[in-house]
C-alpha cells in the first residue's frame, strides 16, 4: 500500500503524482497553494519516498497502485504523468488530468543513455544538486535529495528494464477527459518530444498542450509561478489575485 498524504478539507479533491527518484514532498508548493482551496492527496510511489518496494517497476505497475477515486483531477510529473495516463485509460479514476512535461515515450534508439542519466542521479548530493540547480528554492533542492536517498536503490533502473520499453503514447492518444500538458521548454529542456505533443493536442480535443517558457523537466520547480498560474486556473478556476 503507498504511503498517502492530505491536505485541505474542501473543494475538488485531487491527486498528486511525482516522478522517478522523488517523493510526495516533491509537491510542496502546490501544496501550499491549493490546500486553502482543495482537498489535495499525494502518494509516494512503490519503491520510493515511505512506500514499501515493489516486485516490478513498469509504468503500469506505477499505475495499478494509484488510489482510484473518481478524481476531479490528477496532476503527474514526469513518470507520475505517464503513470496516470495509464490509470485514466480505464473509467473512474479522474476526470481531468494535469501532465508536467509527462515521459509518454522513451526512444529505443535513447533508452539505455536515459536509464543510465536516471540512475546516475542516486549519485546526488546537497552540492552538485545545488550547482545544477542554482535557481531551485532550497526546498526543492532539499525535496530532490530526500527523493534519490529514500528511493529503492534497484527501482530506478529497473523501471527502465522490468518492462524493456517506455511508451504510454497510445493511452495517450485515446485519453476521453479533459487533459492539459504543460511541458518544459525545448530551448531548454525537456522529456517531451514537441512534434508528439503537437500531435495529440492535434488529434485528440480533449488534450490542450502548452509550454512553459523557460522552464526544463520540472516546471513547478523551474517556473514556479507561471506553473503554479496554470495550475490554479486549470484546477480551481482562477488565478492569483
Amino acid at each position: 500500500m503507498l504511503a498517502t498524504y492530505h491536505w485541505g478539507s474542501s473543494g475538488p479533491r485531487i491527486l498528486l503524482v511525482h516522478g522517478l527518484s522523488s517523493s510526495a514532498e516533491s509537491w510542496w508548493r502546490v501544496v501550499e497553494e491549493l490546500a486553502p482551496h482543495a482537498r489535495l492527496t499525494a502518494v509516494d510511489l512503490r519503491g520510493h519516498g515511505s512506500s514499501p518496494a515493489g516486485e516490478r517497476y513498469t509504468v503500469a505497475d506505477y499505475a495499478a497502485d494509484l488510489p482510484r477515486e473518481d478524481w476531479d483531477a490528477v496532476v503527474g510529473h514526469s513518470l507520475g504523468g505517464a503513470a496516470a495516463v495509464v490509470a485514466a485509460s480505464q473509467p473512474g479514476f479522474a476526470r481531468s488530468l494535469v501532465l508536467l512535461d509527462p515521459v509518454l515515450e522513451v526512444p529505443e534508439a535513447e533508452f539505455e543513455a536515459v536509464a543510465a542519466d536516471q540512475i546516475a542521479e542516486l549519485a546526488l548530493d546537497e552540492a552538485s544538486i545545488a550547482e545544477a540547480k542554482p535557481h531551485w528554492h532550497e526546498r526543492d533542492r532539499a525535496a530532490k535529495l530526500a527523493g534519490v536517498r529514500a528511493v529503492v536503490p534497484d527501482a530506478v533502473g529497473r523501471t527502465f528494464t522490468d518492462a524493456g520499453e517506455w511508451n504510454v503514447v497510445a493511452e495517450a492518444r485515446a485519453l476521453a477527459v479533459p487533459t492539459l500538458i504543460l511541458s518544459g521548454d525545448p530551448a531548454v529542456y525537456t522529456m517531451l518530444d514537441p512534434e508528439l505533443a503537437r500531435s495529440l493536442a492535434e488529434s485528440n480535443p480533449s488534450i490542450e498542450y502548452r509550454v512553459i517558457t523557460g522552464a526544463g523537466h520540472s516546471p513547478q520547480r523551474d517556473v514556479p509561478e507561471v506553473t503554479l498560474d496554470a495550475l490554479r486556473e486549470r484546477l480551481l478556476g482562477h488565478q492569483r489575485e
